[in-house]
Order: C-alpha cells, then structure tokens, then sequence
C-alpha cells in the first residue's frame, strides 16, 4: 500500500490517529480493564461453537497489520495529548466496484462527552475518501449505545437501515442501526462540517 496511504498519522490539535503497533500492549490492556464495566455492553464477542482461545494483543495485531498491508484494514490507535486513549479502526475495505469499508470505534471513558471521538472518526474517514479513494463508509451501532449513536449525529451520518441480529456482542447476536456516507455527501469533508457545526 503506498506510504501516503498506510501506515499514515493522522492529527488535528490533541489529537493523534496512528498505526496500532504490538508496543501498545501494556496500555491497551491498562485502558481495557479499567474500561471494562463501560465497554463491555459494545464488545464483539465470539459466539458459541467457534474453536481455538481468543487472539492474544500481539496476534491481534499481527492479523490486523497483514490486512492492513493487503489495503483491507486500517487499524488507529487513538492519542489525546500523547496518551494512549482508544482505537478507530477502518474494517472490511473492498475495492473495485464498491469501494468502501466500516467503521468501528471506542475511547476511554476519561475522554468521553469531550468530541474526540467524533474528530477522530471525521479525521479517519476524511483519509478514506481522500487518500485511499474510498466512496462510501458505514457504521452499524446498537440502538441502545447513545454515546456511538451521538457520534454519527454530530458527524451528519445518515441512517440508512436496520439489521437484526447483526454482530455477536456482550454474549449475544445484537440487532444494529446502520449508517453510512458517501464522499459525494461530505465534498467539504467531516472534520470542516464537524468544526462548522461547532
């Protein structure tokens, strides 16, 4: 993948999207555990019947990296003034007729209610339409998570449908609203219509 496309930081003020690395192990694991109670409602799961342990840290991210690579997957790690604070990662990527990929996103609860999470999805998905030539991005978020579902409202996301039983999340197969925008309906961008509206 060329270099302008990935691995990319991204920043804009306190803010710092950049490649997930196998170094981020100690803090993500901090930040995930005292996190726990606030994420787990929102956690993907694996269902029931699928064999082998989860994948450790640096699995996961060697898995994520290979994709990455391959142009299928965009992992973020999330910075606020240095500190590790989250991830924003840009998943199932199709080229050809499609173009496009989802979105999933978390924060640590200290960073919550702040609009960090919204600029970094706008600094994220901005990349995609440009830099990478995507043409539509989505997003599938539980209808019970308010904090996900303020993120695509400030960000001017639309609503385009409804799937039941979507993902397997927090022990269960969980029914999710989906969004999704296309680089014709933000031609300004998500970071200048996210600060226009501030």
């Amino acid at each position: 993948m060329p270099a302008e496309v990935w691995p990319v930081r991204l920043r804009h003020g306190r803010l710092v999207c950049r490649p997930l690395e196998v170094g981020d192990a100690r803090v993500w694991a901090e930040v995930r555990q005292r996190n726990a109670a606030w994420l787990g409602p929102w956690e993907a799961t694996v269902p029931p019947g699928v064999p082998g342990p989860p994948p450790t840290f640096r699995a996961l991210v060697g898995e994520l990296r290979a994709q990455a690579a391959e142009g299928r997957c965009l992992p973020y790690a999330l910075e606020v003034d240095g500190f590790f604070a989250g991830q924003v990662t840009v998943s199932n990527i199709v080229g050809g007729s499609a173009m496009f990929g989802s979105i999933g996103y978390w924060i640590d609860q200290r960073h919550a209610g702040q609009g960090l999470m919204p600029l970094a999805v706008a600094m994220v998905i901005d990349h995609c339409f440009t830099a990478m030539g995507l043409h539509r991005m989505e997003v599938a978020i539980r209808p019970e998570n308010s904090a996900s579902l303020r993120v695509v409202e400030k960000l001017g996301i639309p609503e385009v449908g409804y799937a039941p039983r979507y993902l397997h999340i927090d022990g269960d197969w969980r029914d999710h609203r989906l969004y999704a925008i296309t680089a014709e309906e933000c031609p300004e961008g998500l970071v200048a219509r996210l600060r226009s509206r501030d």
